[in-house]
């Protein structure tokens, strides 16, 4: 059995990745301050991450054969520009110091389609359209900022350690008790979403489903010793989270997607996960038109 250590167990992706994983069979460790960490974890531990010291101790206590970091300021804006960023970019740091100076195989890093820079207030404007790993990141926000530098972060461990590593930018993660009608990170529904696409303009209408994510990972792990070391990857669904197509929304909510916004026709999103699909073989299963049967 293979012990995977999950930092950020109790949020709303990490209590997706701690069912899988056990399912899977890990013997899977949740860390996490907060409350809600799912019952199949083996062992959950509140702990510090931010604190260099605590991050060997969790790490040298359990001694995991792999380590999916998620633990952050999850959202933009949720705390003040310097605690969000000195929290993010110090748990980075302090997870992979710790994961590679005491021998983990295995560390994936979450970072966040936000890098790319979309929804920058006075506009902005995509190289071009679907985003993909190779867009230029241009963070505009201390949250995007924070997730670039965790990137970089795990990158320059990557450069000089034999633990194998990457970095995940999952899209908007939808937990499953958001599709029966629980709010957001936003505090909307799922449904509201929908009905008001002004509201999921605003992250170009990207949604990844919790437990696709966890797939995803999980995928990734397997494929982690054969992969050049320190690769990021998109993980979102395979359509958009829209009724209508992306090529008549995008020009109408954000002008300048306009030139590029024509090729996303029908329910393609404006993300693409094709190098998942390439290197890792996943593909997300669930979309909002089997999960949100009301909203058909």
């Amino acid at each position: 059995m293979s012990r995977t250590l999950v930092t950020g167990s109790a949020g709303r992706l990490g209590r997706s990745v701690v069912t899988a994983f056990a399912a899977a069979g890990h013997e899977v460790i949740g860390i996490d301050n907060a409350p809600g960490t799912p019952p199949e974890a083996a062992a959950c531990l509140p702990a510090d991450l931010t604190d260099l010291g605590e991050a060997y101790e969790v790490i040298a206590r359990f001694r995991p054969e792999s380590v999916i970091h998620l633990a952050a300021i999850a959202t933009p804006f949720s705390r003040s520009d310097g605690v969000t960023f000195r929290t993010n970019t110090q748990l980075a740091f302090n997870v992979c110091h710790a994961a590679t100076a005491l021998g983990v195989p295995k560390l994936v890093v979450a970072s966040s389609p936000t890098v790319i820079g979309y929804g920058k207030p006075d506009g902005w404007t995509p190289a071009y359209l679907a985003l993909d790993e190779d867009h230029p990141a241009q963070p505009w926000n201390a949250y995007s900022l924070s997730k670039l530098v965790a990137e970089q972060t795990m990158q320059t461990f990557a450069r000089t350690s034999e633990t194998r590593m990457a970095a995940v930018r999952p899209c908007y993660v939808v937990a499953p008790e958001e599709w029966e009608g629980a709010p957001t990170q936003q505090g909307h529904t799922m449904a509201e979403r929908l009905d008001r696409p002004e509201l999921a303009a605003v992250s170009l209408f990207n949604y990844l489903d919790a437990r696709d994510a966890a797939d995803m990972l999980l995928a990734l792990l397997s494929k982690l010793p054969e992969l050049p070391n320190g690769e990021v990857f998109f993980a979102g669904a395979a359509d958009a989270l829209a009724r209508d197509p992306l090529s008549e929304l995008l020009p109408r909510l954000i002008p300048a997607t306009a030139p590029f916004a024509a090729g996303l026709t029908g329910s393609a999103p404006a993300f693409s996960s094709a190098k998942a699909e390439r290197m890792l073989g996943w593909q997300a299963k669930r979309s909002w038109r089997t999960e949100l049967k009301e909203s058909l």
